[in-house]
């Protein structure tokens, strides 16, 4: 194996993770110098709270998701490698690269984020895609948009109503939104485009196996989310979980759901970063990490974001969200640079700002401490704070544009079916073509 050049003897930093943590954490260490070196997987940083919003067409791929050499191209101390990382060796300090690079370091963070979880059921994924990627909001918006023109094909009642019926799985905020998207999307902006089928038959059917939607908020604004939703036509079923998925449907409890969409929603695990350190980690693998987020036994291996696993006022978990990493970004970034100045620092604190979820296109919810908004106006807020924390200026024009097209006139734009399908995918078309 060989090692990177080192062009000269600053203090190496290495950030593993282009999200809102990694690049909170290189944008504040910038300037210090330092060598700073982002690892990610993908060429891009993924706006992933408005993800959905690419699954259901109501924005294009490029709208969330921008290049992580162009978001750090200012920054001349800050190098971005496209790599996939497959350990770390502590004791060398390296982090080791699929491709044989190690990559020194003398302070590590990792910021390597999530991905589903199926509770010991990977054998349900192919069936029930999540949204963690622009991969995936690809997937999902192929197979929604897809269903809807087959069963305009079809002349079987049976074929067409399963085609017609979408299940998400999850009544989280990515369930609750995608659910009330999807129905909003059949009901209002592609009626008048089919002749031969009314996609206002559709059924959106949102499943949980708790007793409420949206459980993280008070039950009063649980409870408005799930009339919001009912109203819109979404179906919402509490408190049995689905036992079993396969390619024609699911069951949850004694019932049977044949349809040919299913999203998963339900949960979600760490990336193996505990692996890769021999660390503790919690049951959805996310690292255990010290008030100061670094590892036990390692105060060079910092973890932030959805990798880890730190408590925050009340003793409750740091919630998996934006703002979360970015403060989280923030923290080490200055830590590490009152190290080398040889000052003392103070743990980390989580400072919520908030809660919010969107219902439908004209309705969300907010909670923050003891204010409670729902409706219009916290759709509002809720749409303001989605583009304030967008990186480009241009893509919060671009989106307050699209949501402008969309919430007036029902039309969405990004309606188009991409991305290769294969026989396993669909059964009716062993060619791959519609």
């Amino acid at each position: 194996m060989r090692n990177t050049d080192r062009t000269n003897t600053g203090h190496r930093v290495v950030i593993v993770g282009g999200g809102f943590g990694g690049l909170e954490t290189a944008k504040n260490l910038s300037g210090s110098g330092l060598e700073i070196s982002v690892i990610d997987q993908r060429n891009h940083h993924i706006f992933q709270p408005l993800l959905y919003q690419v699954a259901t067409a109501s924005l294009a791929t490029s709208e969330i998701a921008w290049p992580i050499r162009s978001i750090l191209a200012r920054k001349k101390d800050v190098t971005t490698m496209l790599g996939t990382v497959t350990g770390v060796d502590a004791d060398a300090r390296q982090v080791l690269l699929m491709n044989g690079m190690r990559v020194p370091y003398d302070t590590l963070v990792l910021a390597t984020g999530a991905t589903h979880a199926y509770f010991g059921r990977d054998d349900w994924a192919p069936h029930a895609p999540g949204l963690k990627t622009i991969e995936d909001a690809t997937t999902l918006r192929r197979r929604i948009l897809s269903a809807f023109e087959r069963a305009e094909m079809s002349h079987d009642p049976a074929e067409r109503a399963s085609l017609m019926t979408f299940v998400v799985i999850g009544a989280g905020p990515t369930g609750v939104e995608l659910a009330g998207t999807i129905a909003e999307l059949s009901r209002s902006t592609l009626p008048k485009e089919f002749r031969r089928i009314d996609t206002r038959e559709a059924r959106i059917i949102l499943l949980e196996a708790g007793q409420q939607v949206l459980s993280g908020f008070a039950k009063n604004l649980s409870h408005y989310a799930k009339t919001s939703l009912e109203g819109l036509g979404v179906e919402v079923q509490l408190g049995e979980a689905v036992t079993e998925i396969d390619a024609a449907g699911v069951t949850v409890g004694a019932e049977r759901i044949e349809c040919e969409t299913i999203i998963w929603a339900a949960g979600v695990k760490a990336s193996p970063a505990a692996d890769w350190m021999q660390a503790d980690a919690d049951r959805a693998g996310r690292v255990l990490v010290t008030d100061h987020l670094t590892l036990q036994g390692h105060p060079d291996v910092f973890a932030i974001g959805d990798t880890v696993n730190v408590a925050g006022p009340g003793g409750r978990p740091v919630p998996g969200i934006a703002p979360a990493a970015k403060q989280q970004g923030q923290y080490v970034a200055r830590t590490i640079k009152k190290r080398l100045r040889g000052q003392d620092t103070k743990p980390f604190i989580y400072r919520h700002k908030g809660s919010l979820a969107q219902i439908g296109k004209r309705s969300a919810i907010i909670e923050f401490d003891k204010v409670q908004l729902k409706g219009w106006l916290a759709w509002w807020i809720w749409g303001v704070a989605h583009i304030f924390f967008l990186i480009e200026m241009r893509a919060r024009v671009l989106i307050a544009v699209n949501w402008l097209w969309t919430h007036t006139l029902n039309r969405r734009g990004s309606r188009l079916i991409t991305q290769s399908e294969s026989s396993a995918d669909r059964k009716d078309a062993p060619d791959g073509r519609l």
